[in-house]
């Protein structure tokens, strides 16, 4: 509890003050994150470049923020570019399945994250940036403890054990209400648009922590990291954020544009 406490106060001062510090506070968790997925890949003897991934990484958010989406995507060019050229000076030994990695994580991770700076953009972009926390973060809340009282029927007990379809209709409900909720105060949009963005932020939501359990079983690990006492690491509550981010922000877009 205090953990997350801690993180949504820092995050809401970061919004609310200077909005650019969000983008310095962004950088400094995604490259924890990208540390934890680099030793995930190691332990099972993978090699991703790390030092183009850094720097592409940590360019792609701020280009994104000042230059949009196509800054986002030329920069995730640039870094793949990179990152298959600079893998060479190991030899063949590898090779595909290190720039696959390497590939697989500047996706993953900062260009995914890039969402969140093309959210942030707009004059209202720290109240979008709450919009999208808050409902991603309804999903966890609602699934937990419809979950863990009502819990019968597993989703896919080979992947991630604990998650059952009664707890995602708990996710689902509170991803709706809160949606509707946000959307209309925050934003001046329609109640039921914050409806479907929150029947969409059940899916990605759910989506992305199966995604990080299949990566966690894969590479053979419990957690990524240790960072957050209770939490595991910083992927691990990056995992639902990741894949939700792109959603809300075209889906926000097309509010916008269409009122």
């Amino acid at each position: 509890m205090g953990v997350g406490l801690g993180l949504a106060t820092l995050v809401l001062v970061s919004l609310y003050t200077v909005r650019q510090s969000f983008i310095v506070v962004v950088l400094v968790f995604g490259g924890v994150a990208l540390w934890e997925l680099n030793s995930g890949f190691a332990s099972r003897g993978i090699r991703i470049p790390m030092l183009p991934l850094a720097i592409g990484g940590a360019a792609m958010l701020p280009l994104a923020f000042f230059h949009g989406p196509g800054g986002l995507v030329i920069t995730l060019a640039l870094t793949v570019l990179v990152l298959l050229i600079w893998r060479m000076k190991d030899g063949a030994d590898g090779y595909v399945r290190d720039v696959t990695a390497g590939v697989f994580t500047a996706v993953y991770l900062p260009f995914l994250v890039g969402f969140a700076m093309l959210l942030l953009v707009p004059e209202n972009g720290a109240h979008q940036i709450v919009v999208f926390i808050a409902v991603t973060v309804a999903s966890d809340i609602g699934g937990f403890f419809v979950g863990a009282y009502l819990g019968k029927h597993k989703i896919a007990p080979r992947i991630s054990p604990k998650k059952t379809w009664e707890g995602f209709a708990g996710s689902a409900l509170t991803c709706m209400a809160v949606g509707a909720w946000l959307l209309s105060w925050l934003l001046e949009l329609h109640w039921w648009q914050g409806v479907l963005l929150g029947a969409c932020v059940v899916l990605t939501a759910t989506l992305g922590d199966l995604v990080e359990s299949m990566i966690k079983r894969d590479l053979g690990i419990k957690d990524l990291g240790t960072l957050l006492p209770g939490h595991g690491g910083v992927m691990d509550r990056l995992d639902s954020l990741l894949i939700t981010v792109p959603v809300v922000w075209i889906l926000l877009q097309a509010f916008h544009s269409f009122g």
